[in-house]
C-alpha cells in the first residue's frame, strides 16, 4: 500500500516575522550554539545572558528590554550548589527565574519529552545545555551525521512549537587553521541545524578580554562582535562592539576598541573632579555614545551619582564630591 501523499502549498503558508531574544544572537523558537575553546568563558557569557533576561535587562547592543522571564538551565559539568548558584548570584540573576530538570533518576537526552513539559509548564523562554555531547543520549555518535540529525530535528521542532529559544553549548575541536565551521567537535549538522552561532574567544595581548562574534545567522544579517572582560579584579563586564571578526577570535588577534571602552577611558579624565551629569550626557551625545553604553561604562568604573544643590554630580569612588558647592 502505497503511502498517502499530502501536498502543502506556500500560498497557503502565512509569513510570520521572526521574534527575538537577542537581536540578532538569539532567536526564538530556534537552536543557537554557542562554541568555544575550553576555559574562553562560554558559560560565563551565557550566565550574564541568563541574568539579564532574568531581570529584564537590555542586553548589548539593544535598546530593547523584555519582561523578566524564566529559563531552563541544564549542566552536566558544573555543580549546581558550589558552581553554577555562585556565578548566577555574581551576574545579579533572580535565580528564582531559573530553573533545573531534576537528573536524579533520569538523565536528560535532547529528544526527551521532558524540556517541552518543563517550557509549558513553567513558560520559560530559553532552554540552555551545557555542553552539547552531555544531552545526544546513549548510542548516538556525534560525528555521525546519520544519528545527529533527528535528534537536532526533534529538539528544533520542539522549540519551533512552544516558542522557546535553545542554547546549545559546545567546544571546539583542536585543529588548527580550519575554518570556524569546522572547529565544532562532531558533525557538520549541528552547525547546518542551527540559526545561529556565536564563538566565544580571548585576545592574546590582554586575556581578560573576551570576545563573542556571530559566525552563522540565517534569519538576519550578522551581529557586531560583542566584547566582555572576564578576571578575578572586576568579574564580569560587558564591554560592548567591537570590530572583531571570527577569525581574530580564533586566533586570538587583532585590536580590541569598544564604545564602552572608550567612554570609560573619557569618563576616567573627565571624572578627576565631581562634574555634573548634564555634562558627562553631553560629551557623551558629541562622542556618539548611547546613553546605554554610558550607563554600561558607569557601572563599570562604579562611578558614583549624588544630589547637591538640587543637580546631580558624578564622581570616581575615590574622588568623592567635596569639591562641590552646595
Amino acid at each position: 500500500m502505497k503511502p498517502d501523499l499530502k501536498l502543502i502549498s506556500m500560498g497557503e503558508i502565512r509569513a510570520e516575522e521572526v521574534k527575538w531574544l537577542w537581536y540578532p544572537y538569539l532567536p526564538r523558537g530556534k537552536l543557537t550554539i554557542v562554541q568555544g575553546d575550553p576555559g574562553e568563558g562560554k558559560t560565563t557569557f551565557v550566565l550574564a545572558i541568563i541574568a539579564a533576561l532574568t531581570r529584564g535587562e537590555a542586553l548589548p547592543e539593544s535598546e530593547q528590554a523584555l519582561e523578566p522571564l524564566n529559563v531552563i538551565y541544564q549542566t552536566a559539568e558544573d555543580g549546581l550548589a558550589d558552581t553554577i548558584k555562585p556565578r548566577l548570584d555574581a551576574a545579579g540573576a533572580d535565580c528564582s527565574r531559573v530553573l533545573v530538570i531534576d537528573e536524579s533518576q533520569r538523565e536528560l537526552t535532547l529528544c526527551d519529552q521532558r524540556l517541552e513539559q518543563a517550557v509549558q509548564q513553567t513558560k520559560a523562554q530559553l532552554i540552555v545545555l551545557d555542553p552539547i555531547q552531555a544531552y545526544l543520549g546513549d548510542g548516538v555518535d556525534m560525528h555521525r551525521a546519520n544519528e545527529v540529525r533527528p535528534v537536532l530535528k526533534r529538539v528544533a521542532a520542539m522549540a519551533e512549537r512552544t516558542g522557546c529559544a535553545v542554547i546549545l553549548i559546545g567546544h571546539m575541536n583542536k585543529a588548527q587553521g580550519l575554518k570556524a565551521g569546522y572547529r565544532g567537535l562532531g558533525s557538520i549538522d549541528f552547525r547546518a541545524a542551527a540559526r545561529s552561532v556565536l564563538v566565544v574567544g580571548r585576545l592574546k595581548d590582554d586575556p581578560t578580554v573576551r570576545v563573542v562574534a556571530q559566525d552563522k545567522n540565517s534569519l538576519a544579517p550578522e551581529g557586531k562582535s560583542i566584547a566582555f572582560l572576564l578576571d578575578g579584579e572586576h568579574g564580569f563586564q560587558w564591554k560592548g562592539a567591537c570590530d572583531l571578526s571570527v577569525d581574530d577570535v580564533l586566533s586570538g588577534g587583532g585590536r580590541f576598541q569598544t564604545k564602552t571602552t572608550q567612554m570609560e577611558e573619557e569618563l576616567e579624565r573627565m571624572l578627576t573632579e565631581a562634574m555634573p551629569a548634564e555634562a558627562v550626557l553631553s560629551r557623551a551625545r558629541e562622542l556618539g555614545v548611547s546613553e546605554r553604553t554610558l550607563m554600561i561604562a558607569k557601572k563599570n568604573l562604579g562611578v558614583i551619582s549624588e544630589k547637591r544643590g538640587g543637580q546631580w554630580y558624578w564622581h570616581l569612588p575615590e574622588q568623592g564630591c567635596k569639591d562641590v558647592t552646595t
